[in-house]
């Protein structure tokens, strides 16, 4: 039994196009949220094994808890791009963090009150 079309494809075509193009609609931007406490909490892990416990550094290499959260995403930022102290572990260690995550983590890092 020969196949027969229920729709002209005249009609059809239109409106495959017609459906396609409800995905090339300009979206409206949604705001970012925010992360997790615990995994904001968990991507800090690795800041602590030089930064001190809760950022607050017991040595030589600085304290980053209670610094303007602007100054650390700015910071941070930077080092995951490689603009800044190209000789410090710090351009490799971001290289993993998305800006997400870099915002979450100068949020984390600028609550609280410095040494």
């Amino acid at each position: 039994m020969p196949f027969h079309y229920v729709f002209a494809p005249t009609l059809i075509a239109p409106a495959l196009i017609a459906i396609a193009g409800f995905g090339l609609a300009p979206a409206v931007p949604a705001q970012a949220a925010e992360l997790p406490a615990a995994t904001v909490a968990i991507l800090a892990g690795g800041c602590v094994n030089c930064h001190g416990p809760d950022g607050r550094s017991p040595g030589a290499i600085p304290s980053i808890r209670g610094l303007d959260e602007e100054h650390l995403r700015t910071r941070l930022t930077a080092f995951r791009d490689g603009r800044d102290a190209p000789g410090s572990v710090m351009t490799r260690l971001m290289k993993g963090y998305d800006a997400e995550q870099i915002k979450a983590l100068a949020k984390w890092f600028a609550q609280g009150e410095t040494q």
